[in-house]
């Protein structure tokens, strides 16, 4: 489905009235210089793209680790041409004939391919692929920008300059197509159990995670850490209004997560920290609530740093949540219910592990999200419930509740 655009129109008119020309039988002549149709949501060829790419070597970077490797795979076309994909692909020590656990692994900007964060999950048990979305390379480590190769795909981050190109030449179409590609060669590998993978993103990453979760029914899970839909309550709301009014409305119409988010079933754990400068409360909150309330589960720690690295891979709810859905661990504490009354909060939970402690994070503030400060007290627990009495002046609070294993959950934030 989509909507005509008339984007110019020319009229042929003799300089009577309008009622002699009606009287006349006038002709008026309309002409349609140019008309395009613009797709409502873009489509992704999932009969394409859920097959295993066809691999390609990498002559020049070489993996340090045992057990991964560097490869190339096709990806999409590109302004006409072919592209490929760089990534890392890794499997754990295992019983010869045992099938393993999956991730995808989707970096975030400023970011490209990590071998160490395949590595930290292969050293979990699972198979992993990190793949590069902006065309470019790992090598050298420490080049900015990033370099890019010969067969690269469209440059990132969110394609806000790219928006009046064709929609299959843009950076979200191409890295949305480059994970789910990703995804399909990993399910290919015989060590891989195809009913066993999950996908995780950061920033950027994570953005692009609300959408592929959407678009690729196969995952068994999902984690976006930061990221979130409704980019008009983002730190890039910014980058939007630059873009001028239509663009700015065709680049929601077709890359915010929020239209893809209802169509993600599968159980996802959002990762976050009350402070994060890019994706803030509101956006977070109505990214969230677009799924099945069962099948969500918040993770906001007080402060949360953001990056790439220990910040944003190794929160270790992360890896609870994945091991409880695919490698029979134990779950996250699941909130059941959230009551406010007069300054009286009332969380019930249930959780297969103790709970040992319980906070209200609460700010006093307004304004910009990333500035507010945000305060800590305990709450009390006591028969499968938590309570705790707001102070005078809140702005905004929400509660979090701690395992024994040290893995927070949160309540929805409420603001006041």
């Amino acid at each position: 489905m989509g909507t005509l655009k008339i984007v110019d129109l020319t009229f042929d008119m003799k300089p009577e009235s309008l009622f002699s020309m009606i009287l006349s039988s006038t002709l008026v002549a309309i002409s349609v210089v140019h008309a395009e149709v613009v797709p409502s949501v873009p489509k992704w060829d999932l009969a394409v793209l859920g097959r295993a790419p066809a691999i390609f070597p990498s002559e020049h970077i070489q993996a340090k680790t045992p057990g991964i490797r560097a490869l190339f795979y096709e990806g999409l076309p590109y302004q006409g041409k072919p592209t490929r994909v760089f990534a890392w692909m890794g499997m754990p020590k295992a019983e010869p004939g045992t099938k393993v656990p999956a991730m995808v692994l989707v970096h975030g900007g400023g970011g490209t391919a990590f071998q160490n964060w395949v590595k930290l999950w292969n050293d979990r048990g699972y198979a992993a692929i990190s793949m590069d979305t902006c065309g470019a390379l790992p090598e050298p480590e420490n080049a900015r920008p990033r370099p890019r190769h010969s067969h690269g795909g469209p440059p990132g981050w969110g394609g806000f300059d790219q928006i009046d190109q064709p929609l299959e030449d843009q950076w979200t179409y191409h890295s949305v197509a480059s994970a789910i590609l990703g995804h399909s060669l990993l399910r290919e590998q015989p060590e891989v159990d195809k009913g066993r993978i999950g996908l995780t993103g950061i920033s950027w990453g994570g953005y692009l995670t609300c959408i592929i979760a959407g678009v690729d029914d196969r995952f068994r899970f999902a984690v976006p850490v930061y990221g979130c839909g409704f980019y008009r309550d983002t730190v890039f709301g910014a980058n939007l209004k630059k873009t001028g009014s239509d663009q700015g409305a065709r680049w929601m119409q077709w890359w915010d997560p929020s239209n893809y988010l209802p169509n993600a079933k599968m159980p996802i754990l959002w990762v976050t920290g009350t402070n994060d400068f890019a994706y803030w409360f509101p956006g977070l909150q109505q990214s969230y609530r677009l799924g099945p309330p069962e099948q969500r589960t918040l993770a906001v720690r007080l402060r949360m740093p953001h990056g790439h690295g220990a910040a944003g891979e190794a929160p270790k709810e992360i890896a609870v949540f994945a091991d409880s859905i695919v490698n029979g661990g134990g779950p996250l504490p699941k909130i059941v219910s959230h009551q406010v009354t007069g300054n009286q909060i009332s969380v019930s939970f249930t959780s297969k592990q103790p709970v040992v402690k319980a906070e209200l994070l609460f700010t006093m503030q307004l304004g910009d999200w990333p500035k507010r400060l945000w305060e800590v007290i305990p709450a009390m627990i006591h028969d499968g419930k938590v309570t705790a009495t707001l102070p005078e002046g809140v702005t905004a609070f929400y509660v979090n509740l701690y395992d024994a294993r040290d893995c927070a959950v949160s309540t929805e934030h409420v603001e006041r």
